[in-house]
Order: structure tokens, then C-alpha cells, then sequence
């Protein structure tokens, strides 16, 4: 696996709803610790993600998901990006990069006004791609997740 043209988005299915939570927590207990809300949101992704209006996309590589990213419905206009992750054998070489490109993508196609996201600043190379993106950092309301210590938002339309 040496480039991201042989990577495929796809949308969630059922049968695909393990890895949101696997590749999830196996980023989580690597740099943070997994929340009660994680848990919640991981372990019933169809109900907390899907059935709220939001969406789910999967990173594939010759049948093998690598890569997860979320979008989180707030309102209409408003979407949290969320929940991305990918696998450690597959750091480096683009899948976010590809993940985010298709989460914007799909908010212009939906119409979506602004996606926002939580980080933390230790996470140089996300902060970085996020920056790419567009994404500004705006102020942070505290209680949202432990290991939030930074708020970014993009204007899509």
C-alpha cells in the first residue's frame, strides 16, 4: 500500500459499523484515553451518528478499511467533523488527507454551511492538514471532550 489513488470512500453499512469503533479507540488509547461519550457515540454509531442526520465514510484499501470520518449533524447548516481516524499501517500516506477532501466535498454537495472539529495542538500533523483545508481556529467552549484543547471551523459555501 504505497498510494492513496488505489483508495476507495465508501459510505457506512451495517455490516462496516465495527470499524468506526476499532480504528476509533485504537487512536484514542494512543494519545488520549477513550470518553464515556466516545463510547457511546462508537459503540452505537447507526444511532448516534446516522439516525441524527449525520454521515459516515470509510477509507478502503484492496478490501481492508484503514480510515474513518464522520460528519455530525448539528443543524442543517452545521456539521461537526468527527470520529477520523486511521489505522497505524496506514499513517502517512494521505488517507486523511483523501477522508477530509471527501467530507467537504459532500458538505458542499449538501449544502452544509460551516463544518467545525475538536483537536488537540500535540497532533501536529492533523492541525496541519486541517489548516490546509481551510479550517481557522475559533474559540473553545470548555466540557466538549477532555483532550479538546483546540476548535476549528470551515466555511464551506
Amino acid at each position: 500500500m504505497n498510494t492513496s489513488k488505489d483508495i476507495e470512500i465508501i459510505p457506512f453499512s451495517q455490516d462496516l459499523k465495527e470499524h468506526i469503533k476499532t480504528l476509533n479507540i485504537a487512536w484514542l488509547e494512543k494519545y488520549f484515553k477513550v470518553e464515556e461519550k466516545d463510547k457511546l457515540t462508537l459503540s452505537n454509531p447507526q444511532e448516534e451518528i446516522i439516525d441524527k442526520g449525520g454521515m459516515i465514510f470509510y477509507a478502503r484499501h484492496n478490501g481492508k478499511i484503514i480510515g474513518t470520518a464522520s460528519l455530525m449533524k448539528v443543524n442543517d447548516s452545521t456539521y461537526e467533523l468527527s470520529k477520523m481516524a486511521v489505522s497505524d499501517e496506514a499513517q502517512g500516506l494521505g488517507i486523511g488527507n483523501k477522508l477530509l477532501e471527501h467530507c467537504i466535498n459532500v458538505a458542499k454537495e449538501n449544502n452544509i454551511a460551516t463544518l467545525f472539529l475538536y483537536s488537540n495542538t500535540i497532533l501536529l500533523p492533523a492541525i496541519h492538514l486541517y489548516r490546509k483545508f481551510g479550517f481557522v481556529e475559533i474559540p473553545l467552549e470548555s466540557g466538549i471532550y477532555e483532550r479538546a484543547d483546540i476548535k476549528m471551523e470551515k466555511k464551506i459555501s
